[in-house]
């Protein structure tokens, strides 16, 4: 059964070929360009629009895949591979709008009002110490009449995960599928920050 499988694709291979002097990869070149960059087989078929059983049996040369499904598989190598050629640094945010966790919380609301923000890091002297939410706020005003007192310390969180300014945008956006944001790092000081959106303008470019 695996043999014939491997008999098929070749003649598919040799079909396209000759037919549009298209070069058709094999299962197994898929395979290897796949660990080369990195790529576990639930990512490529996330990014190439496809199952993950579907890879597997690729990959094994259980079925014979459709041109256009080998397409879709080529079309996520590449776009991982500009993703990888791209660094934190190179699409960051600056400067980061942000709070200091010494800030009265009321101040805290008037930015993220102004700014549209749901979530703000907090940051005392270039280092990041936490991270202020929506979320927090609510709760805090659903048990208190007043805020005058409060200061974001009171109710910062845990900060935002943090990477060198020479990290790829691959690991960027794999950190950034749990969290809002990512602050771009260097010599111990912030230098930028990191969201979707930032992420969202590569693929559009």
């Amino acid at each position: 059964m695996k043999n014939d499988s491997r008999f098929e694709y070749k003649k598919l291979y040799t079909i396209t070929s000759s037919y549009n002097s298209m070069q058709l990869p094999t299962p197994e070149d898929l395979k290897k360009k796949r660990i080369e960059l990195g790529l576990t087989q639930s990512d490529l078929a996330k990014r190439a629009g496809v199952s993950q059983p579907l890879i597997a049996r690729i990959e094994m040369s259980d079925v014979d895949p459709r041109l256009s499904t080998v397409s879709k598989i080529l079309g996520a190598f590449d776009e991982v591979k500009k993703e990888q050629q791209i660094i934190a640094k190179d699409i960051i945010s600056y400067p980061v709008i942000h709070v200091q966790p010494n800030q009265p919380l009321e101040e805290a609301i008037q930015i993220m009002n102004a700014k549209g923000f749901s979530q703000l890091p907090v940051i005392e002297n270039g280092v990041p110490v936490g991270s202020l939410s929506e979320g927090d706020i609510v709760k805090t005003i659903a048990v208190r009449k007043s805020l005058a007192g409060i200061k974001v310390s009171n109710l910062m969180e845990e900060s935002f995960p943090t990477v060198p300014q020479t990290a790829s945008v691959l690991t960027v956006s794999h950190i950034l599928e749990r969290n809002p944001a990512v602050l771009v790092m260097e010599k111990g000081f912030v230098t930028g920050v990191i969201t979707k959106s930032d992420i969202m303008k590569i693929i559009k470019d």
